[in-house]
């Protein structure tokens, strides 16, 4: 059988990345889990994205935190200290020479079971510890994305609460493929109820009536950096509120954008064929870039790399 050939990477620079599986640094053609790992046997792992800005990590402790009580709330039977992850992305950082203009995929599986099944009885050797940094700046760039509406749900409490920031990602997926299938960026999720949660990958926000407003945290991720959008908003006087939000209001709003690490504030211009805001980036979503700008550059926290 003949070898495929490789296929090109997004950045070039990533071709040599090192990355730290377990408790040690290797390269990436090193970097692998076990078959059974607990990743691999149910996706049975917690995760974080942190962005690294001029030599820190933007919300590290706040991070950490929600990965602590992510593990603790899947009945993790054991998690490395925060002393011990920030020094294995410390590492990694400069393994790779990180300083700026990188992301960190950051995971803790529940570990190697001794034989493959469901029952966390057969993780006997702790832990699995990936501090995967990546060249790479945010995901969707300045010019602003288009969404549809998925007909894939987002899992209500009752189901698997989103309060857990699990690696079971299989509804964000299936809606993504709907998305490439559709030709845009993401999908707008909706609860159970029909109402707007976030998308397969982000938070959602509105402005209508001059007001911003985002989802309750009920069946959406409490995502980092949206508590920073709406700090930063009520820092500004700027009205904000969580409620319930409809997609009619989402298809008439006068702005629209989505918040997370990976792609910070990204405006969105059209959702499910129609344009939002004349499909041109709003004031207010404009306004909010550059308060978030100034404060990933304020309150990064700095690290010895």
């Amino acid at each position: 059988m003949s070898r495929r050939p490789e296929p090109p990477l997004p950045d070039a620079r990533n071709a040599k990345l090192m990355v730290w599986v377990g408790d040690e640094l290797v390269s990436r053609e090193q970097a692998k889990v076990s078959v059974f790992d607990s990743s691999v046997q149910g996706g049975d792992a917690v995760w974080e994205g942190l962005r690294v800005y001029d030599g820190g990590v933007f919300a590290l402790d706040a991070h950490l935190e929600r990965l602590e009580r992510s593990a603790r709330a899947l009945a993790f039977g054991e998690i490395p200290s925060r002393e011990s992850i920030v020094d294995a992305i410390v590492q990694t950082l400069r393994a790779n020479g990180m300083r700026d203009g990188a992301h960190i995929r950051l995971t803790l599986t529940r570990g190697v079971k001794v034989t493959s099944g469901m029952s966390p009885h057969w993780n006997q050797s702790g832990p699995t510890l990936i501090v995967l940094a990546e060249w790479k700046a945010p995901v969707y760039g300045r010019s602003g994305i288009h969404l549809i509406t998925s007909g894939i749900r987002r899992n209500p409490p009752q189901c698997l609460d989103s309060k857990i920031h699990h690696a079971n990602l299989l509804n964000n997926i299936l809606a993504k493929i709907e998305a490439n299938v559709a030709g845009v960026d993401d999908a707008i999720m909706l609860d159970i109820e029909g109402f707007v949660a976030e998308t397969n990958a982000t938070n959602l926000f509105i402005v209508r009536d001059g007001v911003l407003a985002t989802p309750l945290p009920d069946h959406c991720l409490p995502g980092i950096t949206r508590a920073a959008v709406l700090r930063i908003a009520r820092e500004a006087a700027i009205p904000c509120a969580e409620r319930r939000v409809s997609l009619a209001e989402v298809h008439a709003a006068e702005e629209v954008f989505t918040t997370g690490t990976m792609g910070e504030l990204a405006a969105v211009l059209g959702v499910d064929g129609r344009a939002i805001g004349g499909g041109e980036i709003g004031p207010l979503t404009r306004r909010l870039q550059v308060l978030y700008a100034e404060r990933t550059a304020r309150e990064s926290q700095r690290l010895p790399i």
